[in-house]
């Protein structure tokens, strides 16, 4: 399991959090891209890890205006399929502060979807980024100043780290162009377009969820 099956929250005083790395997608209505991308996440880490929430790793998803309680679009599902990832159990729900509070690294759809997660407060700001954001800072991060994943507690302590490195980085590595760090919303489009923001979901998380784990995706 990866996490648990309900959308709530628990307290953020339990001793288990102490060991949990939270990782929260967000865009817009919960229910195309960021649902692509948190069980893209799911399927990746599983790839990787075998059990990423016994790494702690615990991967979710909201919206900053969430269909609460909705079903993912149906091509985001179908997309999701296609790509070897599980749709299954999805309910959309809005953005809460409390998510926020409790995520360790915030990785939005646009730039806009960032800064309305920064405007929340929560001292969010160093570690909320869009996705293809993180993916740039990430890539230029030597993974050997990273500590080691496979010792116990590993993957958080160097989860952490990464975030960290990533923010310290981010004035310094700026994107080439405004559309460089979008991913843009394909809601309501045809499943060819679907198909297309999937793959580039995909292309982003992938150099990412390395980084995380330590550990490059099986052939």
């Amino acid at each position: 399991m990866i996490a648990p099956q309900g959308r709530g929250i628990a307290g953020p005083d339990t001793a288990a959090e102490a060991g949990t790395f939270r990782i929260l997608h967000v865009s817009t209505g919960n229910v195309c891209r960021s649902p692509i991308t948190e069980r893209l996440s799911r399927h990746a880490l599983t790839d990787r890890l075998g059990d990423p929430f016994a790494g702690g790793l615990v991967v979710e998803s909201a919206g900053t205006w969430g269909h609460e309680g909705a079903p993912m679009e149906a091509h985001a599902a179908t997309v999701l399929a296609d790509l070897g990832a599980d749709p299954a159990g999805f309910t959309g729900r809005e953005l809460l502060d409390e998510h926020v509070i409790r995520a360790d690294l915030v990785l939005t759809a646009t730039r806009d979807h960032r800064a309305q997660v920064i405007s929340m407060g929560h001292s969010a700001g160093l570690r909320t980024f869009t996705l293809k954001e993180f993916t740039r800072l990430v890539r230029a991060i030597d993974p050997a100043t990273l500590p080691d994943p496979e010792r116990a507690g590993g993957v958080v302590e160097r989860a952490r780290a990464l975030v960290q490195a990533a923010a310290a980085l981010r004035g310094w590595l700026l994107a080439p162009n405004a559309e460089a760090d979008e991913v843009h919303d394909p809601y309501g489009a045809p499943i060819t377009f679907f198909r297309s923001i999937g793959d580039e979901i995909n292309q982003a998380l992938d150099p990412v969820l390395t980084a995380l784990t330590g550990r490059s995706a099986r052939p």
